[in-house]
């Protein structure tokens, strides 16, 4: 009987945090994909680009709304069973309260590993997936970032403006500088241009102008009647290198070790061929390592919390206040745990205390359970 019990609860607050995960998590998504919109009307990148990386923004999301659906899952669920007085039958049936937050302890557990490989291989690896989208795309929709009378930057180090588009869509009176390094330069004025792609490489037909080239402060001048201008060589002025939420948490790891073990001390250091490990970057490092292997662990306290609710019936009179405290208790430690980021530095001593802290809380709330349920009695 008792299986059977742990059996039906389990089940259903596996079925409504599936529920709540992916509703929230569409419905962020879907918000979030009108900003991506930006790749395709500015940025100029496909909508198959935009597609693919928007899709694989969604384990991020899941892995940011996931502490807070698991408390809203395990909360309801044991709330709609108290109101259904189905929490009294277990108690009558002979299950003790310990045993049943025993059972949720262990059960947790499930959704800690699940919360670890969700933060800790598939989001950086999806975000990291993402990114290469972008680097390997070009300009699909280069038309649609030209705007008359503009100054359009967004196209790596190439500023184009025109004064306007006549109906044979040819730009008139166009204007383009290229920033080839911090010393050289080319300048280009034409007339007239137009837009040809040929085998995926766009190119601009320029007619009637000139380019001034400014090569190590020397000026040098020429004339032409027409000139084909590779836009395709350009990329996009979107971010291209791979950030820290994306590089691989065995990379994280490896850095976080090496920098520990070294006695260097130079700044600008970077370790092999792992991104972004540099001991200026260490404490970014820190901070996300510990976003993707101690958050999670706090999965387990947030599932604590809701049994609380297990403590008095709703025949009790403060039951509508004590639900009132666990609810604001467990709202103010979810936005204590999405900026308990901030707290995470170089000190490694703070670092190993912030590290075990989601057991101490888990400890201490355990504790709570057996002196408030009188163990020895109950």
């Amino acid at each position: 009987m008792k299986k059977i019990v742990y059996k039906k609860i389990s089940k259903d607050c596996v079925n409504f945090f599936l529920l709540a995960v992916f509703t929230l998590g569409i419905i962020i998504w879907v918000l979030q994909a009108v900003n991506y919109l930006d790749f395709v009307i500015e940025d100029g990148h496909g909508f198959l680009v935009y597609f693919k990386y928007t899709l694989l923004s969604f384990p991020k999301i899941i892995s940011r709304i996931f502490p807070f659906a698991i408390f809203l899952a395990f909360s309801y669920i044991l709330l709609k069973y108290e109101n259904k007085n189905e929490l009294v039958i277990f108690w009558n049936f002979g299950i003790k309260k310990i045993n049943f937050i025993n059972f949720f302890i262990k059960f947790s557990l499930w959704f800690v590993l699940i919360s670890l490989l969700l933060n800790a291989i598939i989001t950086p690896y999806a975000q990291d997936k993402a990114r290469s989208f972008i680097r390997s795309s070009n300009l699909d929709f280069f038309e649609s970032i030209l705007k008359p009378k503009k100054f359009i930057d967004v196209i790596g180090s190439l500023t184009i403006y025109f004064e306007k588009k006549n109906i044979n869509g040819e730009l008139i009176n166009i204007f383009l500088n290229e920033k080839i390094d911090i010393n050289n330069s080319q300048t280009t004025f034409a007339k007239t241009a137009t837009i040809k792609t040929e085998d995926n490489t766009k190119t601009l037909i320029l007619y009637d102008g000139r380019s001034i080239n400014n090569i190590n402060g020397k000026i040098s001048e020429f004339k032409f009647s027409k000139t084909d201008y590779n836009i395709s060589k350009f990329g996009s002025n979107t971010i291209m290198h791979q950030k820290i939420q994306e590089t691989p948490t065995i990379d994280l790891i490896k850095c976080s070790l090496f920098f520990k073990k070294s006695s260097i001390n130079f700044k600008d250091i970077e370790i092999g061929n792992i991104k972004n490990c540099r001991l200026e970057n260490l404490e970014n490092v820190y901070k996300e390592l510990y976003s993707r292997l101690v958050k999670p662990l706090y999965v387990t306290f947030l599932i604590s919390i809701s049994l609380l609710f297990i403590l008095k019936s709703k025949s009790d009179h403060s039951f509508n206040i004590n639900k009132f405290k666990i609810y604001l208790f467990a709202f103010l430690f979810i936005i204590f745990l999405e900026s308990s980021s901030k707290l995470i530095s170089t000190n490694l001593l703070q670092n190993l205390f912030f590290s075990i802290f989601p057991l101490i809380l888990t400890l201490i709330i355990y504790l709570y359970f057996l002196f408030k349920l009188k163990i020895n009695k109950i």
